[in-house]
């Protein structure tokens, strides 16, 4: 007889101040609506105290009371891989992780930020030119962003961050894979907009709740430029909102955490989750 599929998927969260994150919400509602349990924990790691070097008791923690896998978010994207049994193509790329998923005893990290980023953009630009590309923020998800908008095809990329070592690396990375020159480190925003460039893809936590402000000068926007937003909550950051009235195409942070969801949960469960309804879960939690 073959074996039945699996209607309970737990799940969990590690990451630092993540008590606010709307992903478990949107895991365990698309289970719902597709007949399964899927309850999702939040595992602070600075309510429970734990760091890097905890990360394989965590792991092996998961593997013996059988969660499917878990979702990995900062400071532990990168500190988690070498405790894994294995790496999927994409995350090996990025050198990042964000989702383990446990099979017959395994741990192995994927990466779906990187589409999380991509699918709305692409939806969104068209048959727009896609040549040359502003990225402000090399931390976080700045490797999944750099690494989606070469792989969307953009010709090139001027990296902006206040960490210039964390962007060399960045762009070592990058280069290594799509050749020598398709990212450059810049330091003039105003300079680096002048030259060339269709969009703007911000990468950095400027605009949430929690860290206010914008990360472009209000007239360094222009209409023909479009910007890409990775914070989601609030969905209109003041950078979309400055970028909305100054004539741009925007995209705001509610693609990159839904389509990152959905991938996800397909790896969990097997089962191909709904993007319909979950970007709609999102944008109804974060009043979009």
């Amino acid at each position: 007889m073959a074996a039945q599929p699996l209607t309970t998927h737990s799940l969990f969260l590690i990451g630092e101040g993540i008590g606010a994150s709307r992903t478990p919400a949107m895991h365990e509602r698309e289970g719902h609506e597709q007949g399964m349990s899927v309850p999702y924990r939040i595992l602070d790691a600075l309510v429970e105290h734990l760091g890097p070097d905890d990360l394989p008791e965590v792991i092996g923690w998961a593997k013996r009371l059988g969660y499917s896998g878990f979702n990995v978010t900062h400071p532990f994207k990168t500190a988690i891989i070498p405790h894994l049994d294995g790496l999927s193509d994409r995350a090996t790329a990025l050198g990042a992780v964000n989702t383990v998923v446990i099979r017959d005893g395994r741990a192995v990290g994927h990466n779906t930020d990187w589409c999380g980023f991509s699918r709305p953009l692409e939806a969104a630009l068209g048959d727009r030119p896609r040549t040359r590309v502003v990225q402000i923020g090399a931390g976080g998800a700045g490797s999944a962003v750099a690494y989606a908008l070469l792989d969307l095809g953009f010709e090139h990329i001027t990296l902006l961050d206040l960490d210039q070592a964390r962007a060399g690396l960045l762009a070592d990375r990058m280069n290594a894979l799509y050749g020598d020159g398709r990212i450059t480190i810049g330091s003039d925003l105003a300079a680096a907009l002048d030259d060339g460039a269709v969009g703007i893809a911000h990468v950095t936590p400027t605009g949430m709740a929690t860290h206010p402000g914008c990360a472009v000068p209000t007239e360094l926007l222009r209409p023909d430029l479009w910007v890409a937003e990775v914070v989601y909550f609030p969905l209109e950051t003041e950078l979309v909102r400055r970028a909305r009235a100054a004539g741009c195409l925007t995209v705001d942070g509610g693609g990159m955490a839904a389509e990152q969801a959905v991938e996800a949960f397909s790896l969990f469960t097997g089962v191909p989750a709904s993007q319909s309804r979950m970007y709609a879960h999102l944008r109804e939690m974060v009043g979009g």
